[in-house]
């Protein structure tokens, strides 16, 4: 599988849920930054859904990233950061032998809310 550094044309940052210290040791749990890289993206499907009297959008996608030591147990309990919507990880798996990492994710469009630029 050949993959030019060209088709890697988008930022993503890969997160995970843990716990933080702030600066007077108190325990702080969020979203935390594993790492930033380049990754190709491909939306897969888009849905909408009635539930109850809510509308709600889903946005499948699916993006390749190199392989990493830093990325090698990235899962399903993680999420991506792309263009400032937030996806949550479906499924992670290994495209050649250590080579790049293909990870399919949804996001929920409607909740999508960039931040203003000034």
């Amino acid at each position: 599988m050949t993959r030019g550094s060209g088709d890697l044309d988008r930022r993503v940052t890969l997160e995970r849920y843990g716990v933080t210290r702030d600066e007077w040791n108190n325990p702080i749990e969020g979203w935390l930054p594993i790492a930033t890289v380049w990754a190709s993206k491909h939306d897969i499907s888009d849905t909408e859904r009635l539930h109850g009297a809510e509308v709600g959008s889903t946005l499948t996608t699916r993006f390749v990233i190199r392989w990493s030591k830093t990325v090698t147990d990235f899962n399903t309990k993680d999420r991506l950061v792309c263009e400032g919507l937030e996806y949550g990880v479906v499924g992670v798996k290994e495209l050649g032998r250590r080579q790049y990492l293909e990870i399919t994710a949804a996001a929920r469009s409607d909740l999508f809310n960039p931040t203003p630029e000034p």
